[in-house]
């Protein structure tokens, strides 16, 4: 059973945000600088050119860089924030 509090720490703060590469949404956070919280709202492999083109399982991706690239110019321009500022 999930606890609100435990709903909260995995789902709280997360907004959209539509890669500037592909287009493709995910829900993202920016937990700090160095830490990016990010949840697929479909899978990656049918939505995420690099990730339909891995040479092996996507599943072993740790993420795009094109999207990262992209969250980080949306921290960058002010339109994704960084929670602890």
């Amino acid at each position: 059973m999930t606890t609100a509090e435990q709903t909260e720490f995995l789902s709280g703060g997360l907004r959209p945000h539509e890669c500037r590469s592909c287009g493709t949404c995910v829900l993202v956070k920016k937990n700090s600088i160095q830490h990016t919280s990010i949840q697929w709202t479909s899978r990656p492999a049918d939505s995420c050119p690099v990730f339909a083109d891995a040479d092996g399982p996507s599943a072993l991706l740790d993420t795009c860089p094109k999207l990262s690239d992209s969250i980080a110019d949306a921290v960058r321009e002010g339109t994704l924030a960084v929670a602890d500022g």
